[in-house]
């Protein structure tokens, strides 16, 4: 959460814990980052490129 806090700091985010292994990134109800979609983790930066295509 800190890398989205530091590209966009007046962001709120929000953890929400779920079991599996599970992590999503979601804005506006739209999911930008699916670790089990993709069968990976996120690489650096990719989450904030990600939104930022976006907009």
């Amino acid at each position: 959460m800190a890398e989205l806090q530091a590209a966009f700091p007046d962001i709120e985010t929000k953890l929400i814990p779920s079991s599996g292994g599970r992590f999503e990134v979601t804005v506006d109800g739209n999911v930008v980052f699916s670790k089990q979609a993709l069968r990976r983790h996120a690489e650096p930066g990719e989450i904030v490129e990600s939104i930022r295509k976006g907009q």
